[in-house]
């Protein structure tokens, strides 16, 4: 692998991303978004949320010890966060600081 094929992998990425950053202002400047464009504006962040919450426990095994206490505990971490904050990353951010203490702690 040269340096060439390097620098064109990195143009290609960056271009890709230029192109999905603008799309939106391109394609809905001047009318308003589809209804699932928008849906999906809105709904985003929780529905991250919860896709992050079945990954965390889709490998998790309760019949066996520590019967996932540490990921419950990182998920029971998160909800009051977001309660009091209402900000995601804040939440995501923090339910995962408390998973990777208990990680190395017990």
């Amino acid at each position: 692998m040269n340096e060439l094929w390097i620098w064109e992998a990195v143009a290609v990425m960056a271009l890709a991303n230029l192109l999905t950053r603008i799309a939106p202002f391109l394609f809905f400047s001047r009318r308003r978004p589809p209804r699932a464009v928008i849906f999906v504006e809105e709904n985003f962040p929780p529905i991250i949320l919860t896709i992050l919450i079945f990954y965390t426990l889709a490998s998790v095994d309760f019949t066996t010890a520590p019967y996932g206490l540490k990921e419950l505990g990182g998920i029971a971490v998160t909800m009051p966060l977001h309660r009091l904050f209402g900000n995601y990353l804040i939440s995501i951010f923090g339910g995962t600081a408390a998973y990777m203490a208990m990680v190395q702690l017990f």
